[in-house]
């Protein structure tokens, strides 16, 4: 049988803690059974941050294909992008090369089927706005390069998932005083069928349960506390229910996240970020997963940032990046399984 292809790590920025946790993992593979990736990267800021944080790991660059075999005894690397030229916990505009180097390398490696499914460490947002990047995160970068001609770029849906909650934000990085404005039924709807068909066809719940927070204190008070869950976000649960998706709510944010009512849903969709990431990284703070929903391929990420202030001290914890394999490995693996057999080759006469 064919060995699996394996995952492919994308860097992210070299100068933050996204090398120390990638060669962390690493470490623990054998302890944690951490799957087989490869990363996409510069091979000397690799080595260098092992030695700077005292990892005595080898280091082998190589191909996605000879990647798993390689994976017991050293790192894979395939080299990306220009050498990193900064230094570890200190922000540098010469590192926004480096990460949109490393995140293109291994978005080929996974569209071109030569890797399971991506996974990014953490980007600094500042460093690349400074740098010209046009986009406002991983997320939107990796939906617009999904566009084809004759396809849009997909809508992507950023779910932060772990064991205890899985929670998805309908809006995300936008500032609270402008959440209002940018619901509306539309876009409540369009989340609720990607999470539903994705929860269904990569998790394996076949009839995922949501449940939709309402945007106004007690889900708006039959409208007392505010007009936008009558107006908006009840009208959106009943079109997913019309359409055979489990949906209930508008409900109270505040009653939603004790563990009888976590019990009641598989998945929570909140109106605006805070609302459903604070309970998520509550309950889950170190192993909680940031998976993007809606893409034509699987793509997760460590739910935490760059800190860079303990980048290259050897104190950054890997609990979510390894979550974060494990759960893409778990979803290719899925999608695999449920992929239809190619149709037998008919024999020649």
């Amino acid at each position: 049988m064919a060995a699996l292809s394996p995952l492919v790590l994308a860097l992210g920025d070299p100068a933050g803690i996204g090398p120390d946790i990638a060669l962390a993992a690493f470490q623990r593979r054998h302890a944690a059974s951490v799957p087989p990736f490869i990363v996409a990267g510069d091979p000397a800021a690799l080595a260098a941050r092992a030695r700077l944080i005292g990892l005595d790991l080898p280091l082998v660059e190589t191909s996605p294909e000879t990647a798993s075999a390689r994976f017991t005894d050293a790192l894979p690397v395939l080299p990306a992008g220009p050498a990193f030229t900064g230094r570890a916990g200190l922000p540098d505009a010469s590192s926004a090369a480096c990460v949109e180097a490393s995140l293109a390398t291994a978005l080929g490696l996974v569209t071109a089927g030569r890797a399971a499914a991506l996974v990014t460490n953490p980007l600094a947002k500042s460093v690349m706005y400074d740098a010209g990047f046009p986009f406002p995160g991983h997320t939107e970068w990796l939906a617009h390069r999904a566009a084809t001609p004759g396809r849009p770029a997909p809508h992507p849906v950023m779910m932060i998932w772990s064991d205890k909650l899985a929670v998805v934000p309908a809006t995300i990085h936008v500032p609270y005083a402008e959440v209002p404005g940018l619901l509306t039924i539309d876009l409540l709807v369009e989340t609720g069928r990607i999470v539903a068909r994705d929860m269904a066809r990569r998790f394996g719940i076949a009839r995922p349960r949501l449940a939709f927070c309402g945007l106004n204190p007690h889900a708006g008070e039959d409208g007392t506390l505010g007009g936008e869950d009558e107006a908006i976000v009840r009208p959106a649960v009943e079109a997913l229910k019309r359409e055979g998706i489990l949906a209930t709510g508008p409900l109270p944010a505040d009653t939603m996240f004790h563990p009888e009512a976590r019990a009641r849903y598989d998945v929570a969709v909140g109106m605006y970020h805070d609302q459903v990431l604070i309970p998520a990284k509550t309950l889950a703070f170190h192993d909680g997963v940031n998976v993007t929903l809606g893409l034509p391929f699987i793509r997760t990420s460590p739910d935490h940032g760059t800190a860079f202030d303990i980048a290259g001290t050897g104190r950054a914890n890997p609990s979510s990046l390894i979550a974060a394999l494990k759960l893409a490995r778990r979803l290719a693996d899925a999608e695999r399984a449920a992929a239809p057999a190619p149709a037998p080759a008919l024999a020649r006469a």
